[in-house]
């Protein structure tokens, strides 16, 4: 047990039970890293706090898809987990922890002790609004409004008649980190598929970008972190994944037509003030590697070497510095002189400069089955939580959610936590 000094009270079943904080995670190197397995253990109990033994970090199981978990949350027996790792989990003062999948509505969980509290009924997606802890930001049918989950309350931004279908994204949707500007996609009028930017603060829609103008189907659009660029990803008849960059204008200004390079990604500032996209490139000549591309030039930057990365998070938006990667599969073995990422089945955090920094976070044990139990690490915005998804190494079973905690106690932290509030004071033009 740590000192009392860094243990968290939770409780749980009317027990209080001192969580032991990790101690402060350690940096190593890819350069020099070795794949590190992971040591047998049971699956541990419903809030159960447990720890990794060999990462010396601590976890806790917050989901249990085979009993209710009480305040009227039941889940599915198959999956009970977070929406997805570009979607922000908690709340912006991490408050509230967010449930979606397999629950029976939106499930509102404690966002440290991680007992539930109560759950919502509501159509269409929400987000949470980056800035303000009580708000949500919601797009259904007609419709765009700041929700408040706690008193069910509801500020309307816009009700048109001139769209229908109006989409946050949709699924992989995220505001600006001031909380000001989304991306919608909708039907217009005239029945075509378009996206559009929304300033929700002075209630400002921007022009229409016709995304039937530009190759393939649409899969989803976004704004980046500053609200200065729309990025959409469109899909190929042969399944090419494509990505196109926007103003805020509609003035189209990148068109990345390789292959997801990159892809199953999110966006961020890096260290040099660039917004860039972070995530697992499938094209040539970094097939399969980890890498950031920025949304001005198109720049590539390799961040991690051939492996398994399956997604990648930037929610931690106030440590921007970091991209959360889940890796799925098994142990890859170099070939032929290749360096390889010595991950598998393991979510680390990763430094986006290029440096090969990175840290060990979670030995997920998830055995590979289907889309519902991939791993899907998204960490809170101060990166102290990470959520992670896992069967727990039974294939077809049960899927469960976990909250690892991280220390970040460390020369770096400092250095990534003031950059992150520069970068969000600043005024997206």
């Amino acid at each position: 047990m740590a000192p009392l000094g860094y243990a968290r009270a939770l409780l749980c079943c009317g027990a209080l039970v001192l969580l032991a904080s990790s101690r402060p995670a350690s940096t190593e190197s890819l350069a020099n890293a070795q794949f590190l397995p992971a040591p047998a253990m049971d699956l541990p109990g419903y809030l159960a706090p447990a720890a990794d033994a060999s990462l010396g970090t601590t976890f806790v199981r917050v989901t249990t898809p085979e009993s209710p978990m009480g305040n009227g949350m039941v889940c599915k027996r198959s999956y009970c987990t977070h929406r997805y790792s570009s979607a922000q989990a908690w709340n912006a003062d991490q408050s509230l922890l967010l449930i979606v999948n397999g629950c029976n509505g939106l499930c509102f969980l404690d966002g440290h002790a991680y007992a539930p509290l109560f759950r919502r009924q509501r159509g269409g997606e929400c987000e949470w609004h980056p800035q303000d802890p009580e708000l949500m930001i919601c797009v259904a049918g007609r419709r765009i409004s700041l929700w408040a989950p706690r008193s069910n309350a509801e500020d309307v931004i816009l009700e048109t008649e001139a769209y229908r279908e109006l989409q946050f994204g949709p699924y992989k949707g995220n505001p600006s980190w001031d909380g000001n500007r989304i991306v919608v996609r909708a039907i217009s009028q005239q029945g075509t598929l378009v996206a559009f930017a929304m300033d929700l603060s002075d209630r400002r829609k921007f022009p229409d970008i016709e995304l039937a103008r530009i190759p393939g189907k649409n899969s989803y659009c976004g704004i980046s972190p500053l609200g200065k660029y729309i990025f959409c990803q469109q899909s190929l008849i042969d399944f090419t994944d494509q990505a196109f960059v926007f103003s805020i204008e509609g003035d189209l200004l990148q068109s990345w037509t390789e292959h997801h390079r990159p892809g199953h990604g999110d966006m961020t500032v890096d260290n040099d003030g660039y917004e860039v996209y972070v995530g697992i490139s499938k094209s040539a000549p970094d097939k399969y590697q980890v890498i950031k591309r920025r949304l001005q030039d198109g720049q590539v930057t390799a961040l991690a070497p051939y492996g398994e990365a399956q997604h990648a998070s930037m929610r931690a938006i106030r440590r921007p510095g970091w991209v959360f990667m889940s890796y799925a599969g098994a142990a890859l073995a170099p070939a032929g002189g290749k360096k390889v990422a010595p991950f598998a089945q393991e979510v680390i955090a990763l430094k986006i400069d290029g440096s090969g920094e990175f840290r060990r976070i979670a030995h997920t044990r998830n055995a590979p089955y289907d889309y519902w139990s991939e791993t899907h690490g998204s960490p809170s915005p101060d990166g102290s939580q990470v959520i992670w998804s896992s069967n727990w190494g039974q294939r077809g079973g049960p899927v469960f959610d976990f909250v690892s905690r991280i220390d970040w106690a460390d020369r770096d932290s400092g250095n990534d936590l003031a950059q992150g509030d520069r970068h969000e004071g600043q005024q997206a033009q």
